[in-house]
C-alpha cells in the first residue's frame, strides 16, 4: 500500500512539474512558433476525414501566417493559469475565423487581391464558389472549437458571445464595410474615422484572442483590452507603413494599393515619420497596460515591439 501511494505521489509530481513548465513564460519568438504549431493542428485534426475542395482550401488558407492571433491566445490563458493544452482550442479557433475573413477580404467584390501570404488567393487557387464556402465554414469551424475549450460552460459562453460580437456587425464585419464604404465616399475618411474602423476591422479579433484568457477564468479582462486596443491600432499602422515601404516578395501580398487607389491611411493623414511615431507611442501603451501582470507578461510585451518592427 506504501509502494502504491508513493506511486500516485509520483505521478501527481510529474503532472504537476508539466503543467508548471508549461505555465512559465517562454520567448516570444518561441511562443509564436508554437502557437502556430497549435492553431494548425488544432485545425487539422478538426478537419481529419473531410474530403473535397472546401477542406483543402480552409487548410490552405490557415496556413504560413503568423500566428500571432493564436499566440494572444495562448499566451493570455498562461497568465491565468491554464496550459496550451486547456487553451488550443480557442488558439485554433481564432486563427480559423481570421482565415475566414482573408479568404472573403481577397475576393474580387471585396479587395480583389491575387496573393496572400505569397500564394495565389483561395479564389485564385480554386475559384469563387470554394473560396465563399470555405470561407463559410471556417466561420462554422471557429465555434465548433470554441466548444471545446478548457473551461466551464459559463466561460465557453462567455467565449462563444464574445467572438460572435467580435467577428460579426459591431467588429470586424462592421469595419471591412466601413473600409469599402470609404472607396467611393465623396470626402476621405478623418483620422477619428479611420481608427474606429480599423478598430473593427483589425483589432476586434486581436482583442478577442487577447481576452481568451480572463475570459477562461471569469477574471476582469480590462487590462488585456488596454493592451490588444493598442497593439491592435499600432499593427495597423504598421501595415500602412508596410503598403509603402514594403518588398511584395517579403509581404507575400500587392503592395502600393491603398496609394493607388487613393485611400486615407494613418500614413496619408499623419505623414510617414508621424505614423511611425504613432505605432512606437501605442506600443508602449499597450506593454503598460500590462502592469498588473508585472514580468509575466514580458512576451506579452516582446510582441508589442514586433508588430512595428516586423517586415511583413
Amino acid at each position: 500500500m506504501v509502494t502504491a501511494n508513493r506511486s500516485a505521489r509520483g505521478r501527481l509530481k510529474d503532472c504537476e512539474l508539466r503543467v508548471t513548465a508549461d505555465l512559465k513564460p517562454r520567448s516570444f519568438a518561441t511562443a509564436l512558433h508554437h502557437a502556430q504549431e497549435v492553431a494548425a493542428n488544432g485545425i487539422a485534426q478538426a478537419l481529419t476525414g473531410a474530403e473535397g475542395p472546401v477542406a483543402a482550401a480552409m487548410l490552405y488558407a490557415t496556413r504560413g501566417g503568423k500566428g500571432l492571433r493564436a499566440f494572444l491566445a495562448l499566451e493570455s490563458a498562461r497568465l491565468h493559469g491554464f496550459d496550451a493544452a486547456a487553451a488550443a482550442p480557442a488558439a485554433a479557433a481564432i486563427e480559423a475565423m481570421h482565415g475566414y475573413s482573408l479568404i472573403h477580404d481577397d475576393l474580387p467584390c471585396m479587395d480583389d487581391d491575387d496573393l496572400r501570404r505569397g500564394q495565389p488567393s483561395v479564389h485564385r487557387r480554386w475559384d469563387e464558389t470554394t473560396a465563399v464556402l470555405s470561407g463559410d465554414a471556417l466561420q462554422a469551424l471557429a465555434f465548433q472549437l470554441i466548444a471545446q475549450v478548457g473551461c466551464p460552460p459559463q466561460q465557453q459562453v462567455s467565449l462563444v458571445l464574445s467572438l460572435a460580437q467580435a467577428a460579426g456587425v459591431r467588429g470586424m464585419v462592421g469595419g471591412q464595410a466601413l473600409d469599402i464604404a470609404a472607396e467611393s465616399a465623396a470626402e476621405p475618411l478623418t483620422l477619428a474615422e479611420i481608427t474606429g474602423l480599423q478598430s473593427g476591422k483589425t483589432g476586434a479579433l486581436i482583442e478577442w484572442a487577447a481576452s481568451v484568457g480572463p475570459r477562461m477564468a471569469g477574471a476582469d479582462i480590462t487590462a488585456l483590452s488596454r493592451y490588444a486596443a493598442d497593439l491592435g491600432l499600432a499593427f495597423q499602422i504598421a501595415d500602412d507603413i508596410l503598403d509603402v515601404e514594403g518588398d511584395a516578395a517579403e509581404m507575400g501580398k500587392a503592395v502600393g494599393k491603398d496609394d493607388a487607389a487613393g485611400k486615407a491611411t494613418f500614413v496619408s493623414l499623419l505623414g510617414l515619420e508621424a505614423a511611425r511615431r504613432r505605432a512606437g507611442e501605442l506600443a508602449e501603451s499597450a506593454c503598460d497596460a500590462l502592469s498588473p501582470y508585472g514580468e509575466d507578461a514580458a512576451t506579452l510585451r516582446d510582441a508589442a515591439r514586433f508588430v512595428i518592427a516586423r517586415q511583413n
